[in-house]
């Protein structure tokens, strides 16, 4: 598995924190319900849960902690309340083992909404350390607990929103397909008005849903983003009617499952197999008539509103064209996968 790039670095001095972002920078925070937060086993587990899944096609990856935190100083940087940044950084505490290949593992109609780690975060929150830090720095968790309370941190597709562009800035970066300074001018391009993200031109908009598009193509809902999440879910599925891991385990860390299952490969020929098609060790190509896997990726797009004149408009309003692509790039991608396995 490839090692995820470590960037964040981390100082507690007198109950601050200091560390580096690889999209902010070096980044001081004082407010001791965030500083607790982040410290709290909750959020210390996503060190160890990788946002892409397992990126062992992609050749690396980054931490649904880093992601976390790239969320809330998002939010901090254009100074929405203190609840909404403490929503944004906990949004992803009920990622499972493997982020979203857990909707391949447990539910079919989740691979084309990855819909799992939404449907148990209120109660993954209710029943960790969450909220006893909260009640203890005056802070109601039922109200950070309701979307409807943040329309900053979060939108239905295919509005922006924060956690769509620390992700979107984010991947980006990571992958090398835009640079740290390219990734702060769409946000030095970027405004709030009347809870919208705004841009403040046409052709940063258009800019901005471009870069989307491209790593929707060719990331979030590629090929290779179809087989990584399918195996590693047959991989979980497997595993867990085995016997090899229990439920509980999907709460812990990908090296911790990971570890857990392995054992059993040399007496487990099946077992063996789908972790070799996980572990990027088969070829495998599209083959709509002699397939051997049939699944779907969630496919995302998006619409930014920007400044024009003195009206703020939406991109596919002025882009027709735009329009048609949205109404495409929404509709899951479905994928006949040919792997090309070794004899049993």
């Amino acid at each position: 598995m490839a090692v995820a790039i470590k960037i964040l670095i981390f100082k507690l001095v007198n109950h601050f924190m200091i560390f580096n972002d690889r999209i902010h920078g070096r980044v001081v925070i004082k407010e001791p319900v965030i500083v607790e937060l982040i410290k709290s086993p909750s959020l210390q587990r996503l060190k160890k849960i990788d946002q892409i899944g397992y990126p062992v096609l992609f050749g690396r990856g980054f931490s649904r902690f880093e992601h976390s935190l790239g969320v809330f100083l998002l939010l901090r940087r254009f100074n929405a309340p203190l609840e909404e940044q403490i929503a944004g950084l906990i949004h992803d505490v009920s990622h499972t083992v493997f982020s979203h290949c857990i909707d391949y593992a447990l539910d079919e109609e989740s691979e084309k909404t990855h819909k799992f780690q939404d449907d148990v975060f209120r109660d993954f929150v209710k029943n960790s350390e969450i909220p006893s830090i909260l009640e203890k720095h005056g802070i109601d968790v039922d109200y950070v607990l309701d979307e409807k309370n943040f329309p900053l941190k979060e939108k239905p597709l295919p509005d922006l929103c924060a956690d769509r562009i620390d992700y979107t800035l984010r991947t980006a970066v990571v992958f090398e397909e835009i640079t740290r300074e390219e990734a702060l001018n769409f946000l030095d391009k970027l405004e709030v008005i009347d809870d919208n993200w705004v841009f403040e031109d046409f052709d940063t908009a258009k800019k901005f849903a471009e870069l989307f598009r491209f790593m929707n193509v060719v990331y979030y809902a590629s090929l290779k983003s179809a087989v990584m999440l399918k195996s590693v879910g047959n991989v979980i599925e497997y595993a867990l009617k085995r016997g090899y891991i229990s439920r509980e385990d999907l709460f812990t860390t990908d090296n911790e499952v990971l570890k857990k299952i392995r054992k059993f490969r040399k007496v487990d020929k099946n077992l063996d197999l789908l972790l070799r098609r996980m572990e990027g060790k088969t070829k495998f190509k599209i083959d709509r008539k002699n397939y051997n896997v049939h699944t779907f990726c969630k496919s995302r797009i998006v619409d930014p509103l920007f400044k024009h004149g003195n009206s703020i408009e939406r991109l596919s309003e002025v882009d027709k064209k735009w329009a048609e692509i949205i109404e495409i790039e929404l509709k899951p991608k479905e994928y006949f996968i040919r792997f090309f396995d070794r004899k049993i």
